[in-house]
């Protein structure tokens, strides 16, 4: 770019026939084109004696790539006091180019810039000489300016050269202006042929930037149908889907993606196992992670080990939670990781282990009364599975069945939740419902022998009235002898007295 803007303005500045000598004196002109017949030059476009000579000096520096004395003697030029148009704009347009040249963009666009502004082009010379500038202004970073200076050369109607839609692309892209970028661009990529992974990117990047949703996903299936095996396509072809609101489609991409063999990262594994998690199918979610873990891809963690135990208890399988919880315990130790492995026993009705691992997290500051609430709700579900109280038992089986036992342990535990909360008031709920229910197996029992008492003394009273028919002793059910003796105190005592 820097050869053919320097070409294009020494071209314009010297209009090839003064490339190597500049015009002599007007007197000098006359006389040559009375001896040769040439033709009269346009009327002040050309240069004077003193400064053509000096701009000769010039553009010897020029030729042999000495650009600072090349400027020093521009200036040296500019200070005449008479230059015409014509003088002053080839002047400027030299001077551009030796900055250029020293890689001064900034005073090389005001040069040109100042060529122009001096009223010496003819008007095709400084129609190029804006197409320089604007380039310029492109390659010096002030893409907008560049970007609307060359928009309005091709606007005019002159030549579009797949070298200009290349740089608007490119300048406006620059600025983040997407929304002029975007006709150069797909002007770009229509002409393209053949047609490259760039021209695709850079309209996959555009689309997105805009929010066109639906012509983003048209260049990214073409893309995935050029290029399978790029992942970073597929990823985003799946980010769309998610982002459209079609959270199953994204899922099934990202599982064809990881059953493939293409997600072998942490990273991929995990996203996966999110979906299955988030699609409710903890156990699969579970099954991946162990096996990605058991083959160091996902690495051993506390945090993932809790994880999975926490995907096999929504799965309802805590026997194989509780193992991985009580190896995240011995590494991470901490009160949560506790208080997870004893949720985890409570939920598989092993209260004993419960409690210990509740204890722990206990001690390392976890909630009290929560963790035994637990605790005690663990015993007294366990007591519920215990044979229930016979009421034929003797006071002391009574008193040591396992039902009891536990009931009056899980009446203990709930009396450890810290009372003035609301785990300590439904706490107390759960001792007042306990005595209610052990006073409700007293008071069946108590029934029990009433309605046999009372069946054994109509049974004992109807033998009695036998015998007046049969005589003889009264014939009395076996199970209702024990009620005998009270029954004949109670009623025959009686009847004696009153005989």
């Amino acid at each position: 770019m820097k050869h053919r803007i320097l070409t294009l303005s020494l071209t314009a500045v010297l209009g090839g026939s003064l490339v190597m000598m500049l015009a002599p004196s007007a007197d000098a002109q006359r006389a040559r084109r009375s001896n040769d017949a040439q033709p009269a030059p346009a009327e002040g476009r050309q240069f004077g004696s003193a400064a053509g000579t000096i701009v000769n000096e010039a553009l010897q520096f020029m030729n042999s790539n000495q650009y600072g004395p090349a400027v020093s003697k521009l200036n040296e030029a500019l200070a005449i006091g008479d230059l015409n148009p014509y003088e002053r704009s080839t002047i400027y347009q030299m001077m551009g180019s030796a900055y250029y040249e020293q890689n001064q963009y900034s005073q090389a666009i005001t040069s040109f810039e100042s060529a122009i502004s001096s009223g010496g082009l003819l008007p095709n010379e400084s129609t190029a000489l804006r197409l320089n500038i604007s380039q310029l202004l492109i390659a010096n970073g002030r893409h907008t300016e560049g970007a609307t200076m060359l928009e309005n050369y091709i606007n005019q109607g002159n030549q579009v050269k797949p070298a200009y839609v290349d740089m608007l692309v490119g300048a406006w892209v620059q600025a983040e202006n997407y929304q002029r970028a975007l006709p150069w661009a797909e002007r770009w990529f229509n002409e393209a042929s053949p047609k490259e992974r760039k021209h695709f990117d850079l309209l996959n990047f555009l689309y997105n930037n805009l929010g066109m949703s639906g012509k983003q996903a048209d260049i990214v299936l073409q893309m995935i149908n050029r290029y399978p095996e790029d992942r970073t396509l597929w990823d985003t072809w799946a980010s769309m889907l998610s982002n459209g609101g079609r959270e199953q489609d994204a899922f099934e991409v990202n599982k064809m993606l990881y059953l493939g063999g293409a997600m072998n990262s942490e990273q991929d594994v995990m996203k996966i196992v999110q979906y299955y998690s988030f699609y409710e199918m903890p156990f699969q979610a579970a099954k991946i992670l162990e096996r990605e873990m058991n083959s160091g891809t996902v690495s051993r963690t506390p945090d993932r080990m809790i994880q999975l135990s926490d995907l096999l208890r929504q799965a309802r399988d805590y026997k194989r939670a509780i193992p991985i919880l009580e190896q995240a315990a011995q590494s991470a130790g901490t009160k949560d990781v506790y208080a997870q492995l004893g949720e985890a026993l409570y939920n598989d009705a092993q209260c004993g282990k419960a409690e210990t691992a509740f204890r722990q997290a206990i001690d390392k500051g976890y909630n009290r009364g929560k963790a035994w609430s637990l605790i005690a709700t663990c015993i007294y579900e366990s007591s519920q599975q215990e044979e229930r109280i016979d009421c034929d038992w003797d006071d002391e089986k009574k008193a040591s069945a396992p039902r009891k036992l536990l009931r009056d342990k899980a009446y203990a535990a709930f009396g450890n939740v810290p009372s003035g909360t609301n785990s300590g008031r439904d706490a107390a709920k759960w001792r007042q419902f306990i005595k209610a229910e052990e006073k409700a197996v007293t008071d069946r029992c108590i029934f029990e022998v009433n309605v046999e008492k009372e069946r054994c003394f109509n049974n004992i009273d109807n033998a009695y009235k036998a015998t007046f028919l049969t005589g003889g002793e009264p014939d009395i059910d076996q199970n209702c002898l024990p009620f005998k003796a009270e029954f004949d105190k109670k009623f025959r005592s009686t009847k004696k007295k009153d005989g």
